[in-house]
């Protein structure tokens, strides 16, 4: 091969190696936004609702602020079983490529570097450990005044995954 070809290609195996490893940090950041929802029903008849959807998905009551008419609810998020094979699966791929091409730039060292295969199952391991964490939703229902089209103003302090789907859930619309 050419001398020039292996170790710009050791360069762009190193640079997929970098961008794998923010890949899977990434995969245990925390998504927690703040979303303002509405709802044509009234705070009756809404606030039962949202409770028994919170319990539905696991969530217990944590805290009770009836000055600001605020909820927070506790949950414990379980990681992805599928996600952390995948990400151990490309961590695979990765360091798998950067063997083969140490391997061929340095010959003397043969399949040594394949060592570098058993990095790989620490991707997994990572996210498992870092994905797993007690979530907070914080809940506040308020009602408009008398000019608004809607009868319940929610604002909703969760993950984005969890707003989606409480949105999607209870027929909410984005305020």
């Amino acid at each position: 091969m050419d001398n020039a070809v292996l170790p710009s290609t050791l360069l762009l195996t190193l640079l997929l190696i970098v961008g794998q490893v923010f890949f899977i940090r990434a995969s245990t950041k925390d998504r927690t936004e703040k979303a303002q929802l509405v709802s044509t029903q009234e705070e009756a008849i809404l606030l039962p609702l949202i409770k028994e959807y919170f319990q539905s998905r696991y969530y217990r009551v944590a805290e009770v602020d009836p000055e600001q008419n605020q909820v927070t609810f506790e949950g414990f998020v379980r990681p992805s079983l599928f996600l952390a094979a995948f990400l151990t699966l490309l961590a695979f791929v990765g360091c798998l490529c950067l063997a083969l091409v140490l391997s061929q730039l340095f010959p003397s060292f043969g399949f040594a570097s394949l060592g570098l295969l058993l990095l790989s199952p620490l991707s997994g391991l990572f996210y498992w450990k870092k994905a797993g964490r007690l979530e907070k939703v914080v809940l506040k229902v308020e009602s408009p005044t008398n000019d608004q089209d809607f009868s319940s103003f929610i604002t909703v302090v969760a993950h984005r995954d969890e707003l989606n789907e409480l949105q999607q859930a209870l027929q909410l619309k984005i305020g």
